[in-house]
């Protein structure tokens, strides 16, 4: 499907405008490939890389997977959660990749409450194994080092109430991952509360 068809130009393949898509998981789960899919196939769509946002970081920047850097991603969080609310508010289609555990997502649901956009959250999921492989033989400047993605993956392993949201990307193309994912935003398998009248 996504990969045999042009980009929407014409109407949002959902009913409502303006949706937050977080597309999350451990390093390797492939949500930078998957969000990037699905920000070109729907328009208006906007993805929005997470680790841009602590690489705009110039001078005081702490790795993110390092307890001391709490703080840092706390804000850096805020100032995603008012990007990605913006965009919505102007109606485009939102894909947000990133590290965004049950940890931070209260900070978009409360900003999906106050402005009435909705929120979907996607946990790519693929086994260990698989995401390690991935992350230790990718080119970019990503996060390579086993220990610290061996660290998020078990921080992902358990989501508790939020365990409907995983999505098994193990065997999957990136293509048939954001087709699923489409599949689970309309069918709204992956919405976060419903959004106010």
């Amino acid at each position: 499907m996504m990969g045999d068809r042009a980009p929407a130009d014409t109407a949002p393949l959902f009913d409502e405008t303006g949706p937050v898509i977080v597309v999350t998981g451990p390093p390797g789960a492939g949500k930078t490939t998957v969000a990037r899919l699905l920000a070109d196939e729907l328009s208006p769509g906007v993805h929005l890389h997470t680790d841009d946002f602590w690489h705009y970081i110039r001078r005081g920047w702490i790795a993110p997977y390092l307890p001391e850097a709490h703080w840092q991603n706390e804000i850096v969080m805020d100032v995603l959660v008012h990007a990605a609310f913006g965009y919505a508010a102007g109606g485009y289609h939102v894909f947000v990749d990133g590290i965004v555990g049950p940890w931070f997502i209260d900070r978009f649901r409360t900003a999906s409450r106050e402005t009435g956009n909705p929120l979907h959250y996607i946990v790519l999921r693929p086994d260990e194994a698989t995401a390690l492989h991935r992350t230790t033989t990718r080119g970019d400047q990503a996060l390579t080092d086993a220990g610290p993605v061996r660290s998020l993956y078990r921080q992902f392993a358990d989501l508790g109430t939020f365990e409907g949201h995983a999505l098994d990307s193990t065997q999957l193309t990136p293509a048939r991952t954001a087709d699923a994912v489409l599949r689970g935003i309309a069918e709204r398998s992956f919405l976060l509360g419903e959004v106010p009248a």
